[in-house]
């Protein structure tokens, strides 16, 4: 069984293309052209499905076309319509932080190199123009830190921790 913990987000399946269950997907990592991966996995209903590769293309730097074997129709392909499109943990290492979709950081614990531990990241905030990072700090009231790739200085993914070197003052306001 596949668990939504073992994989992580990389794109989406837009909607079919042509007949033959072809579709159309967008990505935000190229990580199944540089790596030799031969399924995608999709949630569908709550259970995290394979689907083997069976052709793809690139349309553009985040688009390409798909055909998952035993997808033979429009019909089919239709039902795989904005879903998430996943691949396993075990390629983390291969993607760029920022490729990665930022809600995948959620649950991480996130430690300033100066303050040491702040907290745990419940929820990424994409709603405003700079993207935000909504930290639990236990006894405390939550933080929002504004998110930001200079900040970070490593990501342990087998630990869940992110480590950043914040800007000073930032963690007083």
């Amino acid at each position: 069984m596949i668990l939504k913990e073992n994989v992580f987000p990389i794109g989406e399946i837009v909607k079919p293309h042509g007949v033959n269950g072809e579709m159309t997907f967008s990505f935000t990592t190229d990580i199944f052209d540089t790596e030799d991966i031969d399924f995608m996995i999709i949630e569908i209903q709550g259970i995290f499905v394979p689907f083997y590769i069976d052709e793809y293309r690139f349309k553009s730097g985040s688009t390409g076309m798909i055909k998952f074997e035993g997808i033979q129709s429009d019909e089919q392909a239709r039902a795989f319509s904005g879903l998430t499109l996943y691949v396993q943990k075990k390629y983390l290492d291969k993607v760029e932080a920022e490729e990665i979709e930022l809600d995948y950081f959620v649950g991480f614990l996130l430690i300033d190199e100066v303050s040491g531990e702040i907290g745990l990241i419940t929820e990424v905030d994409q709603t405003t123009e700079n993207t935000l990072l909504v930290i639990d700090r236990k006894d405390e009231d939550e933080l929002l830190i504004p998110f930001g790739l200079d900040y970070i200085q490593a990501v342990d993914h087998k630990k869940k921790t992110i480590s950043v070197k914040l800007p000073e003052g930032l963690l007083d306001l």
